[in-house]
């Protein structure tokens, strides 16, 4: 249990030390500050600390959301203050020289909490400010003004602006529309019956993967409770976000679970609907591992240009600004949120065409919208990206090195060739265009030659820091490039089982780049370099499915690349669990526009 520490004058009526014990404190009273030292020492090191004035007016959630949060080390709202575990020394000093100044003598005055705040600030303390919008959180120096907060907290509904507060600000049409005006209700519901994101999140995992076996069947009955189940699990995925966010349930594992089960979510749909069209006849697994395939690269398209910019300077250019101007226009922000296809869009259109299609039709439409929503976005980045004048760091060129995930063989080509062949999106471009050409040879081995010139390329790539203007747009071309080539390749096989071999490859390497992607957002660094090893890097891989694919007959290809598929998998998912159950990495949680 967390500790709590009223300090100041107390107040007659006040429902303070109920309001803190309602959100898990346990509340004792300073008689002063050198009192208030003391039982911030004596409270257990693993535990929450909090220091507030017992003269404190406001909001059940204001408190709740300035002294509960779990993401913060130091946060706090007017008359309250609160440390984690990794804070409390950060605390401690504040108050113990608050103390030797003689703050002490001004407890029945000022408000102590706010004056280790302001030594905080000036110790340079990062302390996490929460937006409280209309709810209130004062400590009224008279009666009058304790009557107006009063006033104050009684004309706002604390529940409402909860349950608004539970949504993200930033969200798609179809979700904000007609997901969120109930979802959030089901939310509180789960909140009141002690019910954690976690166990929502893998109840949607769980939906979705009913529906994909609903639509393994192949039947029109299968297909109808396939949709129908699709966007139940939809709806439990925004649950899980919004209970989140309502009782500020935040935590590393969650964030790893919410991120990495969407993906797993959507890719096991794609294998249930070609299971069932393969039942009725037809086989669609080239179409749902190209969907697949899409989907990846534009999510690689969205993390490095928001990796590569987010931390630039002199980062504006006319296309941003023209972006920022059609936001205010109301109507412009919806269309442009729904012609990008995010995931509550994408996901009610596989559903509705699910239940009233065919899987081919499905797989046509997703891929066709994917690909004009990729061709959107990229275009206007590419666009941004040429007409701003942007400073690159060394952190967000770093990090694009890591997303390109290249292996051994690129760090003993690039340690062999040791001047740089061009700038490296240009490389990375050439590489992959000779690789495609040889794809598309008809001749045996040469897409193996083309994998040979395609590691050099990688080599070369990031033989110099990625911070030219289009350098974020190498590693999709390598995505692009590896996972293009296992469908080429199982394609062209042209026997039972290849495709399928290859979708799981794709998946299994797949998650590998989003769980990369996920450790760079939570400042985790990238996966260990024994793991990258390991797994061959992108080019190692490339030039080993291309010399499989020389080398073997199509069936013997089709074992080889399930055997790989289940050896990557079983890898990247031991070292990934091991890696967020246990290493501690920052909660990060999406806030911003889906994908």
């Amino acid at each position: 249990m967390s500790t709590a520490i009223l300090t100041g004058q107390p107040v007659p009526g006040s429902s303070i030390e109920g309001d803190l014990r309602s959100l898990g404190f346990d509340v004792r009273v300073a008689v002063d500050a050198a009192d208030a030292e003391r039982l911030v020492a004596e409270a257990p090191c693993e535990q929450r600390v909090a220091l507030v004035d017992a003269r404190f007016v406001g909001h059940v959630h204001a408190l709740r959301l300035g002294l509960t949060d779990p993401r913060f080390p130091l946060a706090a709202v007017p008359g309250a203050v609160t440390a984690q575990p990794e804070g409390r020394v950060t605390l401690t000093r504040a108050l113990a020289r608050d103390n030797s100044a003689g703050g002490g003598t001004a407890l029945a005055v000022d408000s102590l909490p706010d004056r280790i705040v302001t030594a905080l600030a000036d110790d340079g303390a990062e302390v996490y400010r929460p937006e409280l919008g209309s709810l209130v959180a004062a400590v009224p120096a008279d009666p009058q003004a304790r009557n107006e907060a009063r006033q104050a907290v009684a004309d706002v509904d604390d529940e409402a602006v909860r349950l608004k507060s539970a949504v993200k600000s930033r969200d798609g049409f179809f979700t904000t529309h007609f997901i969120s005006p109930y979802s959030r209700y089901l939310a509180r519901w789960c909140a009141r019956r002690g019910l954690t994101p976690n166990q929502v999140t893998t109840a949607s995992l769980i939906t979705a993967l009913i529906a994909a076996a609903c639509a393994a069947t192949g039947t029109r009955g299968g297909f109808i409770a396939a949709g129908v189940l699709l966007i139940a699990s939809f709806v439990l995925d925004c649950t899980d976000g919004q209970l989140a966010r309502y009782s500020l349930q935040y935590s590393t594992l969650g964030a790893w679970l919410d991120a990495t089960f969407d993906r797993a979510k959507e890719y096991a749909y794609y294998a249930g609907l070609a299971l069932g069209a393969a039942r009725g006849g037809d086989d669609v697994w080239a179409l749902a591992l190209g969907a697949m395939i899409l989907q990846t690269c534009r999510h690689v398209v969205d993390f490095s240009f928001n990796e590569a910019n987010h931390d630039a300077t002199a980062n504006t250019s006319p296309t941003a600004a023209l972006s920022d101007k059609l936001d205010s226009v109301g109507w412009t922000v919806w269309v442009r949120r729904m012609i990008v296809l995010p995931i509550g869009e994408r996901w009610a259109m596989i559903a509705v065409l699910t239940a009233a299609t065919t899987p081919r039709i499905t797989f046509y439409a997703l891929l066709i919208g994917c690909a004009f929503a990729a061709t959107y976005t990229t275009a206007g980045r590419v666009l941004r990206s040429l007409t701003r004048k942007a400073q690159r760091t060394d952190r967000a060129a770093q990090a694009l090195a890591d997303l390109a995930d290249n292996g051994p063989l690129a760090g003993l080509l690039a340690r062999v060739a040791r001047a740089p062949l061009g700038a490296p999106f240009l490389v990375a471009l050439a590489g992959t265009v000779v690789l495609a050409v040889a794809l598309f040879s008809g001749v045996t081995w040469a897409p193996v030659a083309g994998a040979v010139v395609y590691a050099i390329a990688a080599a070369q790539a990031l033989y110099r820091p990625l911070k030219g203007a289009l350098d974020w747009l190498v590693p999709p071309l390598f995505r692009a490039a590896e996972y293009g080539t296992v469908l080429i390749l199982a394609a062209t096989a042209d026997v039972n089982g290849a495709l399928p071999a290859a979708f799981g490859l794709v998946a299994a390497v797949a998650y590998h780049h989003y769980d990369t992607v996920y450790r760079i957002r939570g400042n985790a660094g990238a996966p260990p370099a024994w793991l990258v090893r390991a797994i061959g890097g992108h080019e190692g891989r490339t030039l080993l499915v291309t010399v499989l694919a020389a080398l073997l007959t199509a069936s013997q290809f089709t074992v080889a690349l399930t055997v790989l598929a289940v050896a990557v998998a079983l890898l990247v998912l031991v070292e990934s669990i091991r890696f967020w159950v246990s290493a501690g990495a920052p909660a990060v949680h999406d806030e911003g526009e889906p994908a």
